[in-house]
């Protein structure tokens, strides 16, 4: 497994990395342990086959129901339990149609969503190998692995740039249809493309920044809305050699 989330690939499974590799201090976090990706509404049976070999044994899905009924993941007959945690308070569909900024996407889902988002992290702690996902791998998936790699004790700049890298890993030809079709329903909206299809290291890191200013750190933003110091301490045990 090389650091940055190389490899493997799962057919597929858009945006599908590893997060093993990554610096924390004088440490790792280790390989095969906690994925990310976007929805496996593709996956066919090379993909399935994929995931039996990385041995997942939970998936986290973060989609609303409607996107979920629109894109069901392709699963069946795989022995992994399935978490589903929705995170956003309202649609994908009306973050759009309102052109919020990712900057605004990210503190909504930090300020409306912290319960999720600790669920999110005892689903990790709960079962490994652990796979967190969404519909494109970039936002709620970007925020939660985000918070997650933070409190075990990753350097922010590795965890910016694993965020980051969602950008590179979209398809072009996706990003154009996707683009395309959201401008003939928003022709006067700014946001669209940075919402579906950039992951601009800034943002992650002003959403940190904000943590660290409001709550000491993000670990210390999971404590306030209920995770323990116990549960921090697994979260660094299973992550971080």
């Amino acid at each position: 497994m090389t650091a940055g989330g190389q490899g493997p690939l799962v057919p597929g499974a858009l945006n599908f990395r590893d997060v093993g590799g990554l610096p924390a201090g004088a440490h790792r976090t280790r390989g095969g342990i906690l994925f990310r990706s976007g929805n496996l509404a593709r996956l066919g049976d090379a993909g399935r086959v994929a995931m039996t070999g990385l041995g997942i044994r939970r998936i986290i899905d973060l989609r609303d129901d409607e996107e979920v009924l629109g894109e069901p993941s392709l699963i069946d007959g795989l022995a992994i339990e399935v978490q589903r945690v929705p995170l956003f308070l309202g649609s994908v569909a009306s973050f759009f149609a309102q052109d919020i900024s990712l900057d605004e996407l990210y503190r909504r889902l930090l300020d409306d969503s912290a319960t999720g988002v600790v669920d999110v992290v005892r689903g990790i702690i709960a079962d490994q190998p652990v796979l967190v996902h969404c519909t494109v791998g970039k936002d709620r998936t970007g925020v939660t692995v985000a918070l997650t790699l933070a409190a075990a004790g990753v350097d922010v700049d590795a965890v910016v740039a694993d965020y980051a890298r969602s950008e590179s890993l979209l398809p072009v030809r996706r990003n154009r249809q996707v683009v395309s079709w959201l401008r003939s329903q928003h022709p006067d909206a700014v946001h669209i493309e940075e919402l579906a299809t950039r992951s601009p290291a800034p943002v992650m890191r002003a959403a940190l920044d904000r943590l660290a200013a409001e709550y000491g750190s993000p670990g210390d933003y999971l404590r306030a809305h209920g995770l323990g110091d116990d549960e921090v301490g697994e979260l660094r045990r299973i992550l971080v050699t």
